[in-house]
């Protein structure tokens, strides 16, 4: 047994072994990160990945540029010669290029069926046996002179067929599409341009680079549509370093014969079915009030939501608020991460453009190169050709009088001076050609031939003439491909700009305090129709008042803190229910107890405290208003004695001050200055014996009396005045009114 365990041992130690994990990332993870970065995830300067490279360079070699479309699975089966991966996702990539999905501002893929769409979440396409494909007439451009040598070829994974590392592309396709990957440790954002205003900004930045690209290129433009929201300093910025963010919004339109938003663009990163659950989200939660039904009506003429308003609805103010509160307003974020030679480089549109001039540079040398030996060779073969043309007789006497086939080469080439190329190229003219009108009309392009020749060699040497020759080819595709523009592009400045209360729905509602701090917000509408108000049975209502959904909350606590809360962010209820716990709704202290309750919209007016030790103070409203959006102040007012009573003054008025249960006085709160802080202690109205204290305040027309002004101070403090005996039957003292 235990040599068995050793064994085992033994085994694990061959196995296992203890290595640094900075060791372990860089020889397994590294390899595996940038495999995804180079060969999946980030694109190349002709603007695809390598599963879009692979793809269309399939439907090339299958003759679709030009044929008819062919069933999609016969596309994906022969894409699997060159990209080992499931026809699910080979099938995915297809749909994206093509422009039945709406992905591609310029599709490069002609498509016959349904390939869903890129703005519906939930509307799949259809399998690919039933959809049919070709390349777009786009695409000429994109495989352009790719059999002269433009571009470098290598194996595919086994081995049996060649496939090329980059497209000869011959506009600056890696900002004509849009293209999003994320790879290990980086990503890439790529926004689309249009493809007409591209071609001429790459012309015009390629003749000066120190051209301004904002002037040159407007903004971008996607394959959705909907509204850019302008910005220069932010364009500018992604301009320079492919860092930055656009934002889009939706578009609509308002059917004022059926009270209903009909909402035709939407932004290129959101979709349908997101925008309907966020807007049916803020219906249910009411943070608003003004949709009665969402409908997707989207159809074969396109997308479509129908958002049905009440009749009073103001319809720019709801879309306004929606562009807030869901993504009809989003953001495209740009990281224009593109590979370059192999690596990875974050570049602004400058950068890009001088890139891809550069490749494109390089193709059309390669391919004037390949033009230089095509068209040299020729000239080479009708070099001899035209010997011949001194003495076609005596060709014919050596073809003919040579006994053996494989001398007839070498004596050709004996007879005229011509090399082993030219003597074969002459050995193979067939019968009827060998007479002088040939001769002579071939021999005719040896002229024209080398003039060519001479041009080619002049444009392989001046870069100038390269880049001419590009210019004309951008231009022309501009002529040929280009589209106006999809999206529209807004000024910021153009937009009005709303506060956050023009978001909140204005109703008149009606607010109730239980003394057990159970809180309630009715609306009018809902009041009127109400009966009576549920209530715990030991509780009581201790305060009502009415205000609007847009002001601020303020309960005021026996902690000395308040508690501030946005009237709109408060749910509606009903009569019939108990209502918020206020404990719970404001997160209040252990054993704290809400005393009062107002509502404000402007924070104007005061706050009135009566204290025991016969101190008042009056608090400016606006004391408690605060910048950012805080739910709790401390100190919201004094603690340093007992309070008796606390109230809101829209107006200075008059209060009656009860001295235990023998003296009261009357006076106005405009003897009471202003404090200068919230907690103040106050002044002194009520001058106490001791032991005595202010046992209770009330409004000066809520005590019953015959005769008011005998209680009246003029002057503070006062010693008050004692209570006439009719004074105490009527008002039951001893006792308190409300704290």
């Amino acid at each position: 047994m235990a040599k068995k365990k050793k064994n085992i041992a033994e085994h694990k130690e061959n196995f296992i072994q203890e290595q640094p994990i900075t060791t372990t990332l860089e020889q397994n993870y590294m390899p595996y990160a940038m495999s995804v970065i180079v060969s999946r995830a980030i694109p190349e300067i002709d603007g695809l990945k390598p599963s879009h490279r692979k793809l269309l360079y399939t439907m090339y070699q299958m003759g679709l540029l030009r044929g008819d479309r062919t069933k999609s699975t016969n596309v994906v089966g022969q894409t699997m010669k060159l990209n080992p991966h499931g026809d699910a996702a080979i099938y995915e990539t297809l749909v994206r290029l093509t422009d039945g999905n709406g992905a591609l501002l310029t599709p490069l893929v002609d498509s016959k069926g349904n390939f869903g769409k890129q703005y519906s979440r939930d509307m799949a396409c259809a399998a690919s046996r039933y959809t049919e494909v070709k390349l777009a007439p786009i695409c000429a451009e994109i495989f352009a002179d790719i059999d002269k040598n433009t571009v470098d070829f290598t194996d595919n994974y086994d081995g049996s067929m060649k496939e090329p590392l980059l497209l000869p592309t011959t506009f600056p396709n890696i900002l004509a599409n849009p293209n999003l990957g994320i790879a290990v440790g980086m990503a890439s954002a790529i926004c689309s341009f249009n493809l007409a205003e591209l071609c001429e900004a790459t012309a015009a930045f390629i003749k000066d680079p120190s051209a301004d690209l904002c002037e040159l290129l407007p903004a971008p433009d996607f394959s959705t549509g909907a509204q850019l929201i302008y910005n220069r300093k932010e364009l500018e910025q992604i301009y320079r370093t492919g860092r930055g963010s656009i934002k889009l919004r939706a578009k609509y339109r308002y059917d004022a014969k059926n009270n209903c938003i009909e909402i035709y663009e939407i932004p290129y990163t959101t979709n349908i079915e997101t925008i309907i659950d966020k807007i049916i989200a803020l219906v249910k939660n009411g943070k608003i009030r003004e949709i009665t039904d969402i409908r997707d009506e989207t159809d074969l003429n396109g997308l479509k939501i129908a958002i049905d308003i009440k009749r009073s609805t103001n319809a720019e103010l709801l879309m306004h608020k929606l562009y807030s509160l869901t993504p009809l307003s989003d953001s495209f974020s740009c990281n224009f991460n593109v590979l370059i030679q192999g690596h990875p480089m974050t570049l602004g549109i400058g950068g890009i453009l001088q890139h891809w001039t550069e490749f494109r540079m390089d193709a059309i040398r390669r391919q004037t190169a390949f033009d230089i030996q095509k068209k040299t060779e020729k000239q080479h073969l009708l070099e001899g050709l035209a010997k011949i043309l001194l003495d076609i007789d005596k060709a014919i006497s050596i073809i003919r009088n040579t006994e053996l086939e494989s001398m007839v080469v070498p004596n050709l080439m004996t007879g005229f001076d011509i090399d082993e190329v030219q003597a074969e190229y002459i050995a193979e003219i067939r019968l009827r050609n060998i007479n002088k009108e040939y001769i002579l009309k071939r021999t005719a392009e040896l002229d024209e031939l080398k003039k060519e020749i001479e041009e080619l060699k002049q444009i392989l040497g001046s870069d100038t003439k390269i880049k001419n020759i590009i210019c004309r080819q951008l231009k022309a595709i501009a002529k040929k491909y280009g589209q106006p523009r999809k999206t529209e592009i807004v000024q910021e400045e153009e937009i009005p700009t709303l506060d956050k209360e023009d978001f909140i729905e204005d109703y008149g509602i009606r607010l109730f305090l239980t003394e057990q701090n159970y809180f309630k917000k009715i609306s009018l509408v809902s009041l009127r129709s109400a009966g009576e108000q549920k209530l715990k049975e030991d509780d009581r209502m201790l305060l009502e008042l009415e205000s609007t959904n847009r002001a601020d909350l303020l309960f005021f606590s026996d902690q000395c803190n308040v508690y501030k809360l946005k009237a709109n962010d408060a749910p509606d209820t009903k009569a019939s229910a108990l209502g918020e716990y206020l404990p719970n709704l404001l997160g209040m202290e252990p054993e704290e107890h809400i005393l009062y309750m107002t509502a404000t919209t402007d924070y104007s007016g005061f706050m009135v405290f009566f204290f025991e030790n016969g101190k008042g103070v009056k608090v400016p409203l606006s004391s408690y208003a605060t910048k950012t959006n805080r739910k709790k102040l401390v100190n919201a007012y004094s603690s340093r004695a007992a309070l008796v009573y606390m109230e809101k003054l829209d107006a200075d008025r008059d209060y009656l001050l009860m001295r235990n249960s023998d003296k009261a006085t009357v006076l106005n709160t405009e003897l009471l200055p202003a404090a200068a802080s919230k907690n103040a202690a106050g002044v002194q109205l009520y001058t106490l014996k001791k032991n005595s204290s202010i046992s209770r305040v009330c409004p000066a027309e809520e005590f019953v009396t015959e005769d008011l002004e005998y209680y009246r101070t003029r002057k503070i403090p006062t010693t008050g005045h004692f209570i006439q005996e009719k004074d105490k039957a009527n008002n039951q003292v001893p006792g308190q009114i409300r704290l």
